[in-house]
């Protein structure tokens, strides 16, 4: 037999059940990842009792980002998107702190605080939904539900009590070694509650957390992630599509791929808006444009990096096209495309910003020329002679040039096609108060200086006259 079969063989040597072998329970994993003929003949030596027990085993069939972190944390955050497979993680992690290795044995944990954003979705999702607790225990160690309760009770004794975000009180007085919390991203009274969940866990010697959530920028989310007893583990729905209908998946992908609502709720990314920020995903997605008309004028905005190499800051290279028809206050704009490149040398980001330029027919390229000064003409002309170029100079700060454009935005002048992901993520960064992100805000830069051609310049235009007549 092979070396590494006869490995987990050894381990279950000694007892008729592959559930109540804590050995075997661990090595699951390992058998998990071995090849194919290991794992078939692995399978193949099974007992009947111990194949029906398998289902139950998560570590087998468990994919990394739904099994807990080895080391000393106090709270694990599962960061998903939707049906990326948080729930099952969840519930299973209740499992193996509450089960022992047989049925009546003790567990690591006792009393357990299921906690969601209502009795019905604790109820509905966390303990009787298809990857809730009761679907993901067999039948000896399945737990009883006491509705009047609002309880779980295991066989063995272990309890798990239902709590809710809207009552953060109720978690006054009762005591647990650990918890389960359930989207807890979403929840109107987050702060409050999970600070009432903290001082009830005191039991046991290391009471631990389970937080399963897609992320929102919210700030308790925040605040746990920026916690050194934290950690976490992440995964989009893309990885558990083995689970879940085609059909969802193909309209999802359809519709949001390449969105900031896409990044969030199916990528499982925690998107950060900066407090105070000029922008807001939400208002970004808001004014999402699916399909561009035909413009009357198209530019590319550059904001030209100064040095090379991966330590540089990035050449900020945005493409905007603009419906210029009507009077000036009617204009509509659409960003078109994100450019933008680091670690380029001069001609690299010159034929990068040409090549924006040739690829969505723009008629002009408006460069800050601060820091480079004539170089940066110089440059673009040496790949293109005759490239119809305008040369800004920045006499005011990063957020007096973004203010009227974000005035543009909450008018709903400005939208933007998919895909637009790094640049956005730099806007809902950009405060009153200066850029909140590392290094600097390059392609809001190239954004504001093609926004301000565009859209600020003809207004100002069109201004002057009706001032000049007061």
């Amino acid at each position: 037999m092979n070396v590494e079969v006869n490995k987990l063989e050894s381990q279950r040597a000694d007892t008729p059940s592959i559930l109540t072998e804590q050995g075997l329970r661990s090595g699951a994993s390992w058998i998990a990842s071995a090849d194919a003929d290991v794992q078939e003949q692995f399978l193949n030596e099974l007992e009947e009792e111990e194949l029906l027990a398998l289902p139950y085993l998560f570590e087998f069939w468990a994919m990394d980002h739904q099994l807990p972190p080895e080391g000393a944390w106090r709270t694990w955050v599962v960061l998903g998107g939707r049906g990326a497979g948080k729930t099952r993680a969840g519930a299973e992690w209740v499992r193996s702190m509450v089960e022992g290795a047989k049925p009546l044995d003790q567990g690591r944990c006792r009393r357990v605080a299921l906690v969601g954003e209502t009795i019905d979705q604790v109820r509905e999702v966390m303990i009787f939904g298809d990857s809730g607790i009761l679907a993901c225990s067999p039948e000896d160690r399945r737990p009883v539900w006491e509705a009047g309760r609002k309880r779980l009770v295991w066989p063995n004794g272990a309890i798990a009590t239902v709590h809710t975000a809207y009552d953060p009180e109720g978690l006054r007085g009762p005591q647990f070694d650990a918890a389960w919390v359930d989207e807890l991203a979403k929840w109107k009274r987050g702060q409050e509650v999970w600070d009432q969940l903290q001082f009830a866990l005191r039991l046991g010697e290391d009471p631990r957390v389970c937080v399963t959530t897609t992320p929102r920028n919210v700030s308790v989310l925040r605040r746990l992630m920026a916690s050194p007893s934290t950690v976490q583990t992440h995964a989009p729905t893309e990885a558990n599509a083995a689970n879940l209908a085609k059909s969802f998946m193909e309209e999802v992908r359809a519709r949001y791929k390449g969105t900031r609502l896409g990044r969030q709720e199916l990528d499982g990314v925690l998107l950060a808006d900066a407090e105070g920020a000029l922008w807001t995903s939400a208002s970004l997605e808001a004014q999402r444009v699916e399909h561009p008309p035909e413009f009357d004028r198209i530019v590319v905005g550059l904001d030209p990096a100064t040095s090379a190499g991966i330590e540089a800051d990035e050449c900020g290279i945005v493409v905007v096209g603009a419906i210029a028809r009507g009077p000036v206050q009617e204009w509509r704009a659409v960003v078109l495309a994100d450019c933008s490149i680091q670690g380029a040398t001069p001609s690299g980001w010159a034929k990068a910003a040409i090549a924006a330029m040739v690829r969505y027919g723009a008629d002009k390229l408006v460069a800050e020329v601060n820091q480079g000064g004539a170089m940066v003409g110089e440059v673009l002309r040496q790949i293109d002679p005759l490239v119809p170029l305008k040369s800004v100079h920045a006499s005011r700060g990063k957020v007096a040039r973004a203010e009227p454009v974000a005035a543009l935005y909450e008018q709903g002048r400005v939208g933007h096609v998919r895909g637009l992901d790094a640049l956005e993520d730099q806007m809902c960064r950009m405060t009153a108060h200066g850029y909140e992100g590392s290094g600097s805000p390059d392609r809001v830069d190239a954004l504001v200086w093609a926004l301000h051609e565009l859209m600020i310049e003809p207004a100002a235009k069109w201004r002057r006259p009706a001032l000049r007549s007061l």
